[in-house]
C-alpha cells in the first residue's frame, strides 16, 4: 500500500511538472525591442503599418510576439540609455526606427543580437552595414537613400512657385545624416539657380527664432530637412509656416497631412511594413548578414490644397494631377 501511495504521489509530480513544462514553452514567445528616436504619436501610423505587416505573416502582438517600445522623444543622446535598457529585457531582435542614430545606438550595444533599420538615409556611408547587398555583422534593415529626391522636392517647388528665388531650409547640423542631405540639397538648389539659407532647430525653443530668420532673409518657402528632433516638432512647424503664410516642402507625408503644403518622399508606412519581413525571416533562422539591405520601392507625392489656399498659393493643374494624394 505503501509502495503504491508513493507510486501515485512521483506519477502525480511527474505529471505536474510535465504540465508545468509545456506551459513555460508555451508562454515563451519572441520579443521584440522597438528603439525610436521620436516620439509615439508621430510614430502611431508607421507602427501600425509594421503590425499590419507582422500580421500577415502570422503574428499577433501579445498573443505569438511581443514588443517593447521606447521612445527617445526626438532626443538622441537617449538612444544608448534606451538600447540598454532593451538588452537588459532580453529581446531576440531591435528594430531601430528614425534613422541612423537608433541604428547606431543598437549596434554600438550589442553585436550578436539581430538589429533591422527602418529607415535610415545612408546605411554605408554611417558605418551602420558593409554594403546594401552583403550587411556583414548583426545589422540589415531598409534604407531610405535616394540622392535624386532632394532635386526632385525642390524641382516640384519650383514648378508650383515658378518665382521663387530664396527657400530657407530647416535643419538640425547635429544629426547623423545632415552633411549628406546638406549636400544633395545644395546642389539640387544650384542647378535650380535657387539660394538657400539654412536655419538651425535642435528643439522647440528654436523654432520662433528661426521662422523669424526666415522671415528676414524673405525666403519664399520653407524646405525640412529628414531628422528626428524636426519630425516630433512638425506639428508645430506646420503652424508656424501657416502663420507666416509660406508655402511648405516636406519629405515625410505626416506633415501634409498635419496641414504641411507639400511633401514628396518614400512611403514610410510601406518601410516599416516591409520590416516585418525581416522580423519573419530572422526568427526563421536566416542571418542578419545575409539578408541585403533594401531600398524604398514606393514614393508619396502629397498636395495639402487646403493650406495652399489658406496661404494664398494656386497649385498649377500640370503638378496637381501628379499627385498621389490630395487633401482638400
Amino acid at each position: 500500500m505503501l509502495l503504491q501511495k508513493l507510486s501515485l504521489s512521483l506519477l502525480v509530480s511527474f505529471v505536474l511538472l510535465t504540465a508545468s513544462s509545456g506551459q513555460a514553452q508555451q508562454i515563451k514567445i519572441p520579443r521584440l525591442g522597438f528603439l525610436i528616436a521620436s516620439s509615439a504619436p508621430v510614430q502611431k501610423p508607421r507602427l501600425e503599418a509594421f503590425r499590419q505587416g507582422l500580421q500577415a505573416l502570422g503574428y499577433v502582438e501579445g498573443k505569438n510576439i511581443s514588443i517593447d517600445y521606447r521612445y527617445a522623444e526626438g532626443k538622441p543622446e537617449r538612444l544608448p540609455a534606451l538600447a540598454a535598457e532593451l538588452l537588459q529585457l532580453n529581446v531576440d531582435i531591435i528594430v531601430a526606427a528614425g534613422g541612423s542614430p537608433p541604428a547606431q545606438a543598437a549596434k554600438n550595444a550589442t553585436k550578436t543580437i539581430p538589429i533591422i533599420m527602418t529607415n535610415p538615409a545612408d546605411a554605408v556611408g554611417d558605418g551602420l552595414v558593409a554594403s546594401l547587398a552583403h550587411p556583414g555583422g548583426n545589422v540589415t534593415g531598409l534604407s531610405t537613400f535616394a540622392p535624386e529626391l532632394s532635386g526632385k522636392r525642390l524641382e516640384l517647388l519650383k514648378e508650383m512657385l515658378p518665382g521663387i528665388s530664396r527657400v530657407a531650409v530647416l535643419a538640425n547640423r547635429e544629426f547623423q545624416g545632415y552633411g549628406a542631405q546638406a549636400k544633395e540639397i545644395e546642389a539640387a538648389a544650384h542647378a535650380l539657380a535657387l539660394n538657400l539659407k539654412f536655419v538651425e532647430v535642435r528643439g522647440t525653443n528654436d523654432l520662433d527664432n528661426a521662422f523669424a530668420a526666415i522671415s528676414t532673409a524673405r525666403s519664399g518657402a520653407v524646405l525640412t530637412l529628414s531628422d528626428p528632433v524636426t519630425f516630433t516638432l512638425l506639428k508645430r512647424i506646420v503652424e508656424l509656416s501657416i502663420k507666416n503664410r509660406l508655402p511648405s516642402m516636406h519629405l515625410q507625408a505626416e506633415y501634409a497631412e498635419a496641414g504641411g503644403m507639400v511633401a514628396y518622399g518614400p512611403s514610410y508606412a510601406e518601410l516599416y511594413r516591409r520590416a516585418a519581413t525581416y522580423v519573419d525571416k530572422i526568427l526563421k533562422g536566416t542571418p542578419p548578414a545575409d539578408l541585403p539591405v533594401e531600398q524604398p520601392t514606393k514614393f508619396e507625392f502629397i498636395v495639402n490644397l487646403k493650406t495652399a489656399k489658406q496661404i494664398g498659393v494656386t497649385v498649377p493643374p500640370n503638378v496637381l494631377v501628379r499627385a498621389d494624394r490630395v487633401i482638400r
